[in-house]
């Protein structure tokens, strides 16, 4: 099966004065199930992994509540404020729904690029481990430092990063990103998302400006920890779903696809696209 290992849902009446603005047109509206699946058909993905895009538990529970009314949706990832002191117990709550697969800080938008390497997050992330849930890192090339600090001191959390910790493509900046993300590929338990990249990008959206970026994760990672995610529909800024698969398959030599592609995030996030699983 193919798998979709990052994508969103929102409505935007949940999001009054966030994030997305209005100028963002191609994406200031309601996106649900039934605006995703017919992509997910022409393009034979079986199932995919709902990502959180607001730092609220009630959008966690949005999105749990979608995935139980929605079989293609194997996993979600949801958010806790993981340095409250009540996030233990709200983590083992969430954790009862068998569709919960990890959690996800909203890094980029903090204003402290230390924020993750910090002691006070230990008893939250003790009771991630408990309850067998992944960690989404989503962060930019200034997070890497302190997200390596914080990956060595939990050797045993399974961790991914998000659109390759989005690099400055639009820049043509590689070299100090690659550095930084060859440090993170030593630890065996990172992972890393191919995903993202087209929307950082900016006017340089083709082939050539993201393959060099792609082959240093798929290098640095290997293809038994990358991960393919579409980043529907923040994708629709950059380009469309199909375009961004292809491109994607191309850069992935075709022995590697069903690792990249699927079997990946199945074993990644403990995904059962057996249970009630699949594009209806």
């Amino acid at each position: 099966m193919r798998i979709d290992a990052h994508q969103h849902f929102w409505l935007m009446r949940n999001r009054a004065g966030q994030w997305p603005p209005p100028e963002l047109a191609d994406i200031h509206r309601d996106f649900v199930p039934e605006d995703l699946e017919p992509a997910l058909k022409a393009c034979g993905i079986g199932g995919t992994v709902l990502v959180q895009s607001f730092p609220t538990v009630d959008d966690t529970g949005f999105m749990l509540d979608l995935a139980d009314r929605h079989a293609f949706i194997l996993g979600v990832v949801g958010w806790v404020d993981l340095k409250a002191p009540e996030a233990a117990r709200h983590i083992a709550r969430l954790a009862v729904h068998p569709k919960l697969k990890g959690l996800r800080p909203m890094l980029q938008d903090i204003a402290d690029i230390d924020w993750i390497d910090d002691p006070r997050l230990d008893p939250a992330i003790a009771a991630m481990k408990d309850a067998d849930l992944r960690f989404d890192a989503l962060v930019m090339p200034q997070h890497l430092r302190a997200l390596t600090a914080f990956a060595e001191r939990h050797p045993d959390l399974s961790i991914v990063i998000d659109h390759g910790a989005k690099p400055r493509i639009a820049r043509g900046e590689i070299h100090l990103w690659r550095e930084a993300m060859a440090g993170l590929a030593t630890l065996p338990h990172v992972h890393c998302k191919l995903s993202g990249l087209l929307t950082e990008a900016g006017e340089r959206r083709d082939a050539a400006a993201i393959r060099p970026y792609a082959d240093a994760l798929l290098e640095l990672f290997g293809p038994e920890r990358l991960i393919w995610g579409s980043d529907w529909p923040v994708l629709r800024l950059a380009g469309d779903y199909e375009g961004w698969l292809a491109m994607c398959q191309a850069f992935v030599p075709a022995g590697h696809h069903d690792a990249v592609f699927g079997a990946n995030a199945r074993r990644f996030y403990k995904l059962d696209p057996n249970r009630n699983g699949g594009v209806a």
